[in-house]
């Protein structure tokens, strides 16, 4: 599938989504949103794809919805409508993408930005990274999955002040929040996307998705039914070839080769 707004590119096991439209510092039109869904789409039924990595080209990660785009429409534009035919179902093709999704921003992430970012798995952050939720700045409220991600990771408070205040916060204080896993030198940032993706795409993909599955749903229940929900993945992936290989590489004092079912 051709994509004129963002680049897709596979190689061993690591399906990379770029965001491509640098002159606007990666601002999502309704072509980008339906282009990306449709790549992590892909991503998802392509049994050779293991890991997937999503960043940005250019000097920003994305900006964000392109405002000037929004203001062609007219007052008959429904703000609700274009968040539940475009950033909703991208988000949902993330959270139930169930291959590891690393986060590769290389900058600036701001307004529906951050909830694409905060929809990723892993978060590698270059130094000049920085994160800011702008709605408020055109007299809106955060959308894009931020309002439910963010405050499970940072807290409501930091989340909330986020979100009136509009800063801009840098990569080394979105690590201390929780907002990141790590942060990189800007020139590093793709070698140690890498560094992480490759074992990921060679892993038991099968054991990573139903982890995230697990952790997902626990946020819906109490402690007992998330007992018996790892119960019943447990029982799924102690039947499957890379629980068995995994066995046999251990006792045989040998790396294991998962071929992620």
């Amino acid at each position: 599938m051709g994509f004129e707004t963002i680049l897709f590119a596979v190689k061993d096991g690591v399906a990379t989504i770029t965001l491509n439209r640098p002159q606007k510092l990666n601002a999502f039109n309704d072509q980008m949103i339906a282009e990306t869904t449709a790549a992590f789409k892909q991503a998802g039924r392509d049994k050779e794809i293991r890991c997937v990595v999503l960043t940005g080209n250019g000097r920003a990660f994305s900006s964000g919805q392109d405002l000037s785009d929004m203001a062609d429409r007219g007052d008959a534009f429904s703000i609700g409508e274009h968040l539940r035919h475009g950033y909703h179902k991208l988000i949902k093709q993330m959270v139930r993408l169930e291959k590891p999704i690393i986060g590769a921003i290389n900058g600036i992430a701001a307004g529906a930005g951050v909830g694409i970012v905060l929809a990723t798995d892993i978060r590698i952050a270059a130094d000049s990274a920085s994160f800011m939720l702008a709605f408020s700045k055109v007299g809106l409220v955060p959308d894009s999955g931020t309002n439910w991600l963010l405050p499970r990771l940072i807290g409501q408070a930091r989340a909330y002040e986020m979100a009136v205040t509009a800063d801009k916060i840098p990569a080394d204080k979105a690590l201390d929040w929780g907002m990141v896993n790590r942060v990189v030198p800007a020139a590093q940032l793709m070698e140690t996307v890498a560094a992480w993706a490759g074992p990921l795409a060679t892993g038991p993909t099968l054991a990573y998705g139903l982890a995230k599955r697990a952790m997902n749903k626990a946020w819906e229940t109490d402690l007992f039914e998330a007992l018996e929900y790892e119960a019943y993945l447990q029982e799924i992936a102690g039947r499957s070839h890379d629980n068995q290989e995994g066995v046999m590489a251990f006792l045989e004092k040998r790396p294991a080769q998962f071929r992620g079912e």
